[in-house]
């Protein structure tokens, strides 16, 4: 049967490496899934290409599509996304598993709106802290506030990603950073809608994936999880979080 496969997380979590990853050591696994090509309003990154990353396109011609009847239309931190749900029923039609990588704005509208409920889907969150860290970080004996640390952590990432990908760093680039940085603990209070929570401290930004032929580290173990999920295994190191895990102590 086929599945809508979605594998979820912040900016920089690692998404767009795992799926290399995958396509790499479980090409038989990565063979079934058919990216979905979302609308994006923002302009593409130095890596990216239109129509295979995303259809890139003023924010105007997005914004347009809400008043189109199948395209499921989105505010995403500072961009505005669009997703035609007519192209998740082709791949799903034609045998193959539709797979969307990215944020969870989109999956969350699709969950609200019904959509997922329609089809078997397969859903992964990444995320940056584990189920462990971040209730040693509730505890209120750390005089810790899990919003900013989670902050913190991002910034980091993305600081490391953008540098690598433009060098010298605009002021734009660095509100981009701040704006996606300081999203990521409100995206991970959508994990517990999903099947699974995988922790992975590699993100994009990390050399773990690829310097090394192999990967290593974190970014080993979110691979080994999410090939387990997609085979039908439960994974040794996926997590399931309960609705107020992230609001439950303190």
């Amino acid at each position: 049967m086929s599945r809508f496969v979605i594998l979820s997380g912040p900016s920089c979590i690692g998404k767009g490496p795992l799926h290399k990853a995958l396509k790499k050591f479980y090409p038989h696994l990565a063979a079934r899934l058919k990216p979905v090509v979302l609308y994006n309003s923002r302009a593409p990154r130095p890596d990216e290409q239109d129509g295979v990353d995303y259809h890139f396109r003023p924010l105007a011609e997005i914004e347009n599509l809400r008043s189109r009847e199948g395209f499921l239309v989105v505010q995403v931190r500072s961009d505005v996304h669009a997703l035609e749900l007519q192209s998740v029923r082709d791949t799903l039609d034609s045998g193959n598993d539709a797979f969307f990588e990215g944020n969870p704005y989109i999956v969350a509208a699709l969950q609200d709106a019904g959509h997922l409920g329609q089809v078997e889907s397969v859903t992964a969150f990444l995320s940056p802290l584990s189920r462990q860290e971040i209730t040693f970080l509730q505890d209120p004996a750390q005089r810790v506030s899990l919003e900013d640390f989670v902050t913190d952590v991002m910034r980091r990432k993305l600081l490391r990603r953008t540098q690598r990908q433009k060098g010298v760093l605009s002021l734009r680039d660095l509100e981009n950073i701040e704006v996606r940085a300081g999203s990521a603990f409100r995206e991970m209070q959508y994990a517990h809608r999903y099947q699974w929570v995988i922790p992975n401290h590699d993100g994009e930004d990390s050399e773990n994936w690829d310097a090394f032929y192999y990967p290593v580290g974190e970014a080993r173990n979110a691979l080994l999880a999410f090939a387990d999920i997609l085979d039908g295994r439960e994974p040794d190191r996926g997590e399931k979080w309960e609705q107020d895990f992230l609001t439950s102590r303190g």
